[in-house]
């Protein structure tokens, strides 16, 4: 019997076994990512081609960056790619917060109405719209006279189309949705569900700007947001648009009045997209553009073999190694704490930079118990690398995201069972 690979990491032979099965039975959702990864690509490609992305000029410019063509080919591959009438793609913007912000910044006024119809946002969002969880007079929306509202999907996850239709009114300026699930459990929205809710709003006899969190979810599927009837999305390079390539950036995509809108609040009016120096960048955004598709694949193919490997070692996993996926993210209840210490130190231990640092948990600003936290990427904050964390409390998940390469997350969910010690007697 030919000894694996894996062994040399200190992997026993019993949960080798236990790998194989959960490839097995991760098989037919592969086969599905392979196809979904070769229509992207494609897609990508030939909004190169398009753009007509030159060589000559990713060098990049400094200062006020003035004719920087090489930026401009890169925001028309972008808009392409994303089915949108134009881009702004910037290295400035540090985190895909920041690109929502300078949205909902620069189309909200005092007296005007955001309403979520995808319920509660994540934490960052909380504070950058002031909603009564988050701390006031911190220069937030509510500060600024804008209102506040939400939907919430159905007991399901679903988006509730009649309630939305409902919900609008003349004073509701932007309607957000937030693709991802973020660190919760409900299920990530698919295309066929933010083309319901686009369709809801047309309906409603209004004419809000739909905006989409698109964080985490680029290249999951075939369609991307504004090819559903979304207005804008936006979303960070250092997530799945940037292919693990890009130090930093963000970008935002949709109707062209409304990008340059974004691109002046990012800028000045006046200026708008026309200044923003590339920096030397545009190598490195243009080219992490381009494995963007085979990037998110791998990270999906490792997203579904962890849920199917934890399955098998008698965990519950969400969403299932087979359920059609909306974003990257894969959560585990651990079920101890003990146990989340012990996955997260794991993944750690497999990263391909700061390996030999041991994660502990944490009192981290924002969170009323402690939280660990594992990341091990070339690039800070990265969430296309492999990463896991999570608070310690009960049911104790943990939720992993990204991966460059799929035999990295292999090895770590390997390292995994085997320092948590539960691997089922079947095996």
């Amino acid at each position: 019997m030919t000894k694996s690979p894996y062994q040399a990491f200190g992997i026993s032979p019993a949960v080798c076994a236990l790998a194989d099965r959960a490839m097995q039975a991760a098989g037919p959702a592969f086969l599905r990512i392979d196809t979904v990864r070769e229509q992207n690509q494609l897609r990508v490609i030939r909004a190169l081609h398009e753009a007509r992305l030159s060589e000559a000029y990713l060098g990049g410019s400094t200062g006020y960056g003035y004719g920087d063509t090489g930026r401009e080919q890169i925001e028309r591959a972008f808009a392409l790619a994303f089915g949108a009438e134009s881009a702004l793609v910037r290295i400035q913007i540090s985190s895909g917060t920041q690109a929502l912000a300078l949205c909902l910044f620069a189309l909200l006024r005092p007296g005007d109405e955001l309403l979520s119809v995808t319920g509660k946002p994540y934490d960052t969002l909380q504070t950058l719209i002031g909603t009564e969880d988050a701390k006031q007079d911190s220069g937030s929306l509510h500060d600024l006279g804008v209102r506040y509202r939400e939907v919430g999907l159905t007991a399901e996850g679903w988006p509730d189309p009649d309630a939305i239709r409902r919900a609008i009114s003349n004073r509701t300026r932007v309607v957000f949705i937030q693709k991802s699930r973020g660190y919760t459990m409900r299920r990530a929205l698919l295309a066929d569900d933010i083309a319901a809710i686009c369709a809801a709003v047309r309906a409603s006899g209004f004419s809000p700007v739909i905006l989409v969190d698109n964080c985490y979810g680029e290249f999951v599927e075939t369609q991307e947001p504004c090819m559903l009837g979304a207005d804008l999305c936006a979303g960070s390079l250092i997530k799945n648009p940037g292919g693990g390539l890009c130090p930093s950036g963000g970008y935002v995509a949709g109707r062209a009045d409304l990008v340059e809108r974004v691109a002046s609040r990012l800028n000045a009016p006046g200026l708008g997209s026309h200044v923003g120096p590339s920096l030397g960048f545009s190598r490195l955004i243009a080219q992490g553009f381009y494995l963007a598709p085979h990037t998110v694949a791998e990270s999906l193919k490792g997203a579904v073999f962890a849920s199917a490997m934890l399955s098998l070692a008698g965990f519950a996993t969400f969403p299932d190694p087979l359920a059609e996926r909306g974003d990257i993210v894969q959560t585990v209840e651990l079920g101890q704490p003990d146990r989340l210490v012990s996955f997260c130190q794991a993944i750690q231990a497999a990263s391909p930079v700061d390996s030999f640092v041991t994660p502990e948990p944490w009192d981290m600003p924002g969170y009323d118990v402690p939280v660990i936290m594992a990341a091990g990427a070339f690039v800070q904050g990265a969430s296309i690398e492999l990463s896991a964390d999570g608070p310690l409390k009960p049911p104790y998940p943990a939720y992993l995201q990204g991966g460059l390469c799929f035999e990295n997350v292999r090895l770590a969910l390997m390292l995994a069972v085997e320092k948590m010690g539960v691997i089922p007697r079947e095996t």
